[in-house]
C-alpha cells in the first residue's frame, strides 16, 4: 500500500517568542503542501510561531522549533437532539473552522454565541437564519412573519467577527417571499446568502432563483440533491447539467455540496463531475442523522469526490481556499506566511487497507447507490491557532509542548 501525506488548511491555517535558538513553536516537516491560494503543490516544511504561519519552505531546520510534527511517511439543528458540539467532530477530521448553517436567527444568536461559539476550540462562524427563532423546525421555520430582514441584518452587522452570511432553510411553499427577505437582509448587511429550499409542489424554479433573485456570490447549497420537492441542477432524462446552471455560474452563483442526510445523490453528482461540473465548495451538513449514515464526516465526503474523478488539488481547493473566499474570510483557508496557523495533516490512503480482496474503498449515498475508489483521506494531525489539538499516531515531538519557554530577547 502506498501512503501519502497532504497538508491542507481546511477552511478550517500563540504566543510570539524567540527561545534560545528556537524561532518556531511548531514545525511540520516533510509533508506534501497543497495550498491553492499560493499555488503550492510540493513537498515542503511549514513553520508556525504561535497562531501565525512564519515560513513555508524546504528543509527548515527542526532544531529551530519547540515541537516538530513529522508529516513524512514511507512511500511517499438549534438546541435539538440532532445538533452537535463542534469539537467532538471537527478536529479529528482536520477541520478547524465550521460555519453553522442557520441554527440561530437574530433572536437566538446571543444564546448560540454563548453556548457554542465562545466555548469551542473549533473556530465557529455562522450564517444567520432569516427566521428570527432560527432552525427550530415545524411551524417556526414556515413563519414568514418572523422573517425580519432589518433585525437580521442588524445582528449580522453587530457580530461581524462571527456572522458571515444569511441562510434560508427548510421553507415549504411555492413562495418567493422568504428568498427575497433573505436576500434583502444580505444586501443590508453586505454578506452572502445561502439558499436551502425545503421544497414545494410545484417546485420553485431554480432558473428563476439563480437569474432573478440571487446575486453574484450568493450560494445554492445541496447542489447535488435529487428530491421530488426540489428541482435538481442536472436533467435526469439527459444526464446533463441544465444550460441555465452554467449561465448562473458565469453570473457568480456558487454551488455548494452541503452533504447531509438526504441532500446528496450520486445520480446527480457522478454525471456532473464526469462532465467537468465541479462544486465551488465541498461541505457537510453534519448532524446525528448524516454522520451515522452515508455522509459520515468531511474527509469521507472529500474522498467521495476523489472516487468520482475529481482531482486531489481541486478537492482541497473546494474544501479550503474556495470556502474562505465564499464567506469573505480570506485570511483563512491557506498557508500564507503571516496568516492564521490552522493546518490539517492528511494521509492519502491508497489501495487495499486491510479491507477486502478488491483493494478498494466503498462509498454509498442515502439511496443505497454504492461506488468504489482506490483512495481515501485520513487525518493524521490537526493544528488550531498554532497548537497541536489532534494527533492520531503520535507524529509530534515532543507530544506535549513545554508550558514554559525561556526566552532571550
Amino acid at each position: 500500500m502506498k501512503r501519502k501525506l497532504s497538508f491542507t488548511s481546511l477552511f478550517l491555517a500563540v504566543i510570539s517568542f524567540s527561545a534560545f535558538g528556537q524561532q518556531y513553536s511548531v514545525l511540520i516537516k516533510g509533508g506534501h503542501v497543497i495550498d491553492p491560494k499560493n499555488n503550492i503543490n510540493a513537498i515542503m516544511d511549514v513553520a508556525l510561531n504561535g497562531d501565525t504561519v512564519k515560513s513555508v519552505a524546504k528543509n527548515i531546520d527542526p532544531k529551530l522549533a519547540i515541537q516538530v510534527v513529522n508529516a513524512k511517511m514511507d512511500q511517499t439543528y438549534s438546541n435539538g437532539p440532532n445538533a452537535l458540539p463542534p469539537d467532538g467532530f471537527t478536529l479529528r477530521t482536520g477541520v478547524t473552522t465550521v460555519v453553522d448553517a442557520g441554527c440561530a436567527g437574530w433572536k437566538s444568536f446571543p444564546d448560540f454565541k454563548k453556548q457554542t461559539i465562545d466555548i469551542s476550540k473549533t473556530r465557529v462562524l455562522a450564517l444567520l437564519n432569516i427566521v428570527g427563532e432560527g432552525m427550530r423546525g415545524g411551524t417556526y421555520e414556515q413563519n414568514i412573519a418572523d422573517m425580519d430582514p432589518q433585525n437580521t441584518a442588524r445582528v449580522a452587522k453587530e457580530n461581524t467577527d462571527h456572522v458571515v452570511g444569511i441562510k434560508l432553510a427548510h421553507f415549504n411553499g411555492h413562495d418567493w417571499t422568504p428568498t427575497d427577505k433573505a436576500v434583502e437582509a444580505g444586501k443590508l448587511a453586505n454578506v452572502p446568502v445561502m439558499i436551502d429550499f425545503g421544497g414545494s409542489t410545484p417546485t420553485l424554479s431554480i432558473e428563476e432563483l439563480f437569474l432573478k433573485h440571487l446575486r453574484p456570490g450568493d450560494i445554492f447549497t445541496h447542489c447535488f440533491g435529487q428530491l421530488s420537492s426540489r428541482e435538481p441542477i442536472l436533467d435526469i432524462t439527459t444526464g446533463k447539467i441544465k444550460p441555465f446552471v452554467h449561465e448562473a455560474r458565469k453570473r457568480g452563483i456558487l454551488f455548494d455540496v452541503g452533504y447531509g442526510g438526504i441532500s446528496f445523490a450520486f445520480s446527480q453528482a457522478i454525471p456532473a463531475i464526469k462532465s467537468g461540473f465541479y462544486p465551488n465548495t465541498i461541505s457537510t451538513d453534519i448532524h446525528t442523522g448524516s454522520m451515522n449514515n452515508a455522509m459520515k464526516d468531511m474527509l469521507n465526503v472529500m474522498s467521495k469526490f476523489l472516487a468520482m474523478g475529481m482531482d486531489l488539488q481541486s478537492v482541497i481547493k473546494a474544501s479550503t481556499w474556495a470556502p474562505a473566499q465564499a464567506i469573505q474570510r480570506e485570511q483563512l483557508g491557506s498557508l500564507t506566511v503571516g496568516g492564521v496557523a490552522d493546518v490539517a495533516v492528511l494521509r492519502l490512503l491508497k489501495g487495499n487497507f486491510n479491507m477486502n480482496d478488491t483493494g478498494v474503498f466503498g462509498f454509498f449515498d442515502y439511496t443505497g447507490t454504492k461506488i468504489t475508489g482506490k483512495e481515501k483521506l485520513e487525518c493524521e494531525a490537526t493544528i488550531r491557532a498554532g497548537k497541536v489539538v489532534y494527533d492520531l499516531n503520535g507524529i509530534t515531538t515532543p507530544i506535549i509542548a513545554p508550558k514554559k519557554i525561556n526566552t532571550k530577547l
